[in-house]
């Protein structure tokens, strides 16, 4: 898609669109009334400051509408595939190493009482593991921000996603 054909979408059109990136519908209001946008990148400051006003019962929210860590993610809708990028190449790795990652999640997700999350993209499963076993020692109120932060980063690269899904086509 192009910031233009963004831009002329109905409100409902754009609010579906932006609706997979992160289950928190200020984030999506927040997206959409700010167009027109004149770029990617000025889409994604306006997207990124909203990140920055997420409060814990909203992240709380999406935290609870997250698929558990190391599951697949199913389904063929935009989010669905979007996890699946977020996630791709993790399958080929060091089997002990994926039994390990997912033992350490299934911890963190028995502590904190939901979904662990983490940007996955551009990490190794190494990295993965030594993240979740590092926030396994986090009180709650650390966690909760740690995860707010992690879920900003998925929102905005899923965002990005929607306009570099169409070729890297974005202007």
């Amino acid at each position: 898609m192009r910031i233009a054909d963004f831009n002329a979408l109905t409100e409902r059109e754009a609010a579906n669109a932006v609706g997979p990136c992160v289950a928190i519908d200020s984030f999506v209001d927040t997206v959409v009334s700010g167009r027109p946008y004149a770029d990617l990148d000025s889409l994604l400051a306006h997207a990124a400051a909203q990140t920055d006003e997420w409060t814990d019962s909203e992240v709380e929210h999406a935290l609870a509408a997250q698929p558990p860590a190391g599951e697949r993610v199913a389904g063929g809708g935009l989010s669905a595939r979007l996890g699946r990028k977020e996630h791709a190449g993790l399958d080929r790795e060091d089997a002990v190493l994926l039994a390990r990652l997912r033992e350490a999640t299934a911890r963190y997700e028995a502590r904190f009482g939901h979904a662990y999350v983490v940007r996955a993209a551009g990490r190794t499963p190494e990295q993965l593991l030594a993240l979740v076993e590092k926030r396994l020692d986090h009180d709650r109120a650390t966690e909760l921000r740690t995860a707010k932060e992690q879920l900003g980063e998925i929102a905005l690269l899923r965002l990005q996603g929607l306009f570099e899904s169409s070729g890297g086509v974005v202007g």
